[in-house]
């Protein structure tokens, strides 16, 4: 039987405020990955891996637990 990984209260709570701040996230970060905990962001910048491992350094949770956003600049429409 495989085992369901269930993320902790805190996680979700930072993802939630990580999307309800993305307006202002996305004039501070904009097409930067961010690393958010306890309701701030302790990493960001455009390499993925190296925000990962920067907040997993500086706050002591682990990668898998910390929720990671990539911030979208501006929009960009193509048309065909």
């Amino acid at each position: 039987m495989e085992k369901i990984k269930i993320e902790p209260k805190e996680f979700w709570d930072d993802k939630k405020w990580a999307e309800k701040n993305y307006p202002d996230l996305q004039e501070k970060y904009p097409d930067k990955w961010v690393a958010i905990v306890d309701k701030k962001v302790v990493a960001a910048g455009k390499s993925l891996k190296n925000i990962e491992l920067e907040a997993e350094h500086k706050t002591g949770v682990p990668r898998d637990r910390i929720p990671v956003l990539f911030i979208e600049g501006e929009v960009n429409i193509l048309f065909g």
